[in-house]
């Protein structure tokens, strides 16, 4: 007589179809809903329109402004995709903190990239 599941190795939960059901991928943390995917979207859709806008637009004189406001709509694009589509939101601190040293590292590392073709011609 051979049980297969015994205490120590419970047989997860499956539905009609023998599919494991959501409870099994939902022990670590409570999934954001399938609306909240979708608004993230729409953000970063209407991020990238306004980085194309940006560099395009030639009636407003950027000026200065121009790099740092690209830059500063990477790194919200940046952040929301790392937390949001990466999970990161849900993981350990330590992963959020080494994604934003990396972050941190790539920022700098083009803006000395910039001075250095900008002002040490």
């Amino acid at each position: 007589m051979s049980d297969t599941a015994t205490s120590e190795h419970p047989e997860p939960a499956t539905g009609a179809a023998g599919e494991h059901s959501d409870a099994d991928h939902d022990e670590g943390h409570a999934h954001p809903s399938d609306w909240a995917y979708a608004k993230i979207a729409i953000v970063l859709a209407v991020i990238t329109a306004l980085e194309v806008f940006t560099y395009f637009e030639t009636v407003l004189d950027w000026g200065v402004a121009l790099v740092p406001s690209l830059i500063f709509m990477m790194v919200v694009k940046f952040y929301l995709v790392a937390t949001w589509f990466m999970h990161l939101r849900f993981d350990s601190k330590l992963f959020g903190r080494m994604f934003t040293a990396g972050l941190t590292l790539a920022v700098g590392v083009y803006l000395v990239t910039l001075t250095v073709f900008e002002f040490w011609v």
